[in-house]
């Protein structure tokens, strides 16, 4: 670490590429054979050679997330809370595509197309201690737990710690634990004690949460910045919001609705880190839904995660570029589908017999180049083994394929090419909450409702 005022020269750089170390590292190192073309015209999917679905996708329901370190002042150095939103943003398609007919758009009818919820959170970090709590560790336990408690998508539905504990009851139902994680009480090293709501520790007498069971609080750093806890939270706040809603619309018999709605995730449709269990309760509880709807509705739901940075879409980048440097190769309204072994030969280098993303991931990736030229990469929800299996990768396996590539056709932006319309507004209203405290997804179940019904 440089000294204040101090300045690197280019000598440190020139010792670098004249080191025989690094240089004996580059001759070691494991270069991916050359085989001409990553990919073959032949393997490409194409839109037009899919067959069109009868059901025509009027909404989009975005949910994204943003989080914020903040610093705080309590006579504590380093003390910081994390402010998180979780926003949901209805846009109506067909009124959007009716103003996309204009040669003016007015920006008052364009916004009058969305409809916004957020919801608001605070978690103590570093320094940080709320009410009786002995730590910020038990802070942040506390408040994790008493903010899924007092969340619900409606007034007189379950609440989001509901909808957790839901999922938690499978996972110990289903899914034992081989090694039971440490209690998050410090001090004690007997295993953790799983149990529902706020329950008494039976070795300390101490309060524990069925949250706890997230493991979130592993995450916190006790004496600096903890952005990489709160965009756990985040992200995991993310992935159970969806569950919360669509088991709301279950419980109200609102399922038929679900017909014409596409659910668009910002990120991966994927849990990782410490709460990464929740991958594969998230996938029971999807299968069990998407049947129930599916019985009335006839096709899948639709539910799309966007990767707008990474591994992947910087492969997408390569590949989409010739060798002299053109770029825009990959045919418009065309689709790459992955399985396992192009992931592992050509994306992220693995020998593991293991499939890619088996733990973290309850949906599957491909590459799609939109009407407009955008690289788009989507991630979309499976709901059975067959098209969970990555050893292979066809058209059958992507739930509502062509459905997906419409729906990118409409909705890839010209302002960030590698997302799509409603994440955009859904992350301005997570990064921006204009509806802070507000209440109002019973309203868009409402528009959902009407809309779906007309």
């Amino acid at each position: 670490m440089s000294f204040e005022g101090e300045f690197a020269s280019y000598e440190p750089l020139r010792r670098v590429l004249d080191s025989e170390k690094v240089k004996a590292l580059i001759e070691r190192m494991y270069k991916k054979p050359s085989e001409g073309e990553t990919f073959v015209e032949g393997s490409l999917i194409y839109k037009k050679d899919l067959v069109q679905s009868n059901l025509q996708t009027d909404l989009s329901l975005a949910i994204d997330g943003s989080n914020h370190s903040v610093k705080v002042e309590n006579g504590f150095p380093g003390a910081d809370y994390g402010y998180i939103t979780i926003a949901s943003v209805l846009i109506d398609l067909k009124q959007v595509s009716e103003l996309a007919k204009r040669e003016f758009i007015s920006p008052k009818e364009f916004r009058e197309t969305e409809k916004a919820s957020t919801i608001e959170s605070v978690f103590p970090g570093c320094n940080v201690i709320i009410g009786d709590e002995s730590s910020p560790k038990t802070s942040l336990r506390r408040t994790l737990f008493e903010e899924l408690k007092n969340n619900s998508v409606f007034g007189d539905s379950e609440t989001l710690l509901d909808t957790y504990e839901h999922l938690f009851r499978i996972k110990r139902r289903r899914f034992s634990d081989s090694r039971m994680p440490r209690s998050p009480i410090e001090g004690i090293e007997e295993d953790m004690t799983y149990d529902y709501g706020e329950y008494v520790c039976p070795h300390t007498g101490k309060a524990l949460f069925s949250t706890d069971a997230l493991r979130l609080h592993e995450l916190m750093n006790p004496s600096g910045s903890n952005g990489e806890l709160f965009g756990q939270i985040m992200a995991t706040l993310e992935k159970l919001w969806l569950i919360h809603i669509l088991r709301a619309f279950e419980k109200k018999g609102w399922l038929a609705t679900l017909r014409r709605v596409a659910f668009m995730m910002d990120g991966p449709l994927a849990v990782f880190s410490t709460s990464s269990w929740l991958t594969k309760v998230i996938e029971v509880e999807l299968r069990r839904l998407n049947d129930l709807q599916k019985q009335i509705n006839g096709e899948d739901l639709l539910i799309i995660g966007i990767e707008k940075s990474g591994t992947f879409y910087n492969h997408f980048t390569e590949i989409d570029t010739t060798v002299d440097g053109i770029k825009d190769k990959f045919p418009r309204q065309s689709a790459l589908l992955l399985n396992d072994e192009y992931i592992k030969q050509n994306i992220i280098f693995s020998e593991s017999l293991k499939p890619y993303g088996q733990d973290t991931y309850f949906g599957r990736k491909f590459f799609y180049k939109t009407l407009s030229g955008h690289k788009i990469v989507p991630v979309v929800a499976y709901y059975n083994d067959f098209q969970k299996n990555l050893d292979t990768a066809t058209p059958e396996q992507f739930s509502r394929l062509a459905d997906v590539m419409n729906l990118l056709d409409r909705l890839s932006s010209n302002r960030y090419p590698n997302s799509v319309s409603p994440l955009i507004a859904a992350h301005s209203e997570a990064a921006i909450p204009l509806n802070i405290g507000k209440r109002i997804f019973e309203d868009i179940a409402r528009d959902i409702r009407e809309r779906t019904n007309s």
